[in-house]
């Protein structure tokens, strides 16, 4: 089993080794880099490229690690004890199995996504080290052990919130996604606008990456940005001609709500439109 991208997701040479390397390895591949570079994605083409079940963990500030194991619901088993219900007699009933059990106990090999592991908290990679390293765990309330039969691929991403211990760090292999240069991203938007015009591609493409080394943006516009303003372009048929006579430094570039997140960037265009109207004045 290699993975060597899929027809909806261009994955670089580097990330395609790095992906492959965890697998031969078995080894959890975690995953970093910008919002928007396709961290959460690749696990989902990584189980389409395999034919593999996927499993996702979407990780929260509240997620502890053990219930990515399982949870043991005591109230509702008391709850039923006072109210004389038969299923108290037995113990799995009050039982939730977690990802990591879903993994563990597949029929086929799966991938598993623990997405934004730096959510939680500091000690949440830690608690997984055990589990992840032997690929087992200990159900105390029943007195069985889980064991993978199989170990399956893991991928975890992270957005460098919060540093991983390097216990956590030792046990994986690394790759940091960098943001795509111009001609990669064109493939990407190819992917989702095939026939694209190639002058609006070009004028499009030109402007996103001015607006991304605009200094001072507290957040740049990443690929599903992207995506979502060209979309919004095409609709309302937005030509070339009308990008091409935008310059970042002089005007805020059309229907960049698609691009600009929050007022504070939104600001810093409108100043330097204000100070481009000035010098001209």
């Amino acid at each position: 089993m290699r993975f060597e991208g899929t027809d909806s997701y261009i994955a670089t040479e580097d990330l395609r080794i790095a992906v492959n390397a965890a697998v031969a390895l078995e080894r959890p591949l975690l995953v970093k880099g910008e919002p928007g570079t396709g961290k959460t994605v690749l696990a989902q083409q990584v189980a389409e490229a395999l034919r593999a079940p996927l499993i996702e963990w979407h990780v929260k500030s509240t997620t502890k690690a053990q219930q990515g194991l399982y949870e043991y619901d005591a109230v509702s088993r008391l709850r039923d004890s006072q109210l004389g219900d038969e299923r108290v007699k037995n113990i799995n009933n009050y039982i939730r199995k977690g990802k990591l059990w879903e993994a563990f106990t597949a029929e086929n090999r799966p991938v598993l996504l623990i997405d934004e592991i730096d959510k939680a908290d500091i000690e949440f990679p830690n608690d997984l080290l055990l589990e992840l390293d032997r690929m087992e765990f200990h159900v105390y309330e029943t007195g069985e052990t889980v064991k993978a039969s199989q170990r399956p691929i893991v991928v975890i991403t992270s957005n460098n919130e919060k540093d991983l211990p390097d216990a956590f760090l030792r046990r994986c292999f690394f790759h940091f996604i960098k943001f795509p240069d111009a001609e990669t991203m064109a493939e990407i938007v190819e992917v989702h606008f095939p026939g694209l015009k190639p002058r609006l591609l070009s004028e499009a493409l030109r402007l996103f990456f001015d607006v991304r080394e605009v200094p001072g943006l507290k957040k740049k516009p990443s690929t599903s940005e992207l995506i979502d303003w060209i979309k919004l372009l095409v609709n309302e048929d937005i030509d070339a001609e009308t990008l091409r006579s935008t310059s970042t430094s002089k005007l805020i570039p059309p229907l960049h709500g698609a691009l600009l997140k929050n007022e504070q960037d939104v600001h810093v265009f409108e100043r330097l439109a204000f100070m481009a109207r000035r010098e001209r004045g």
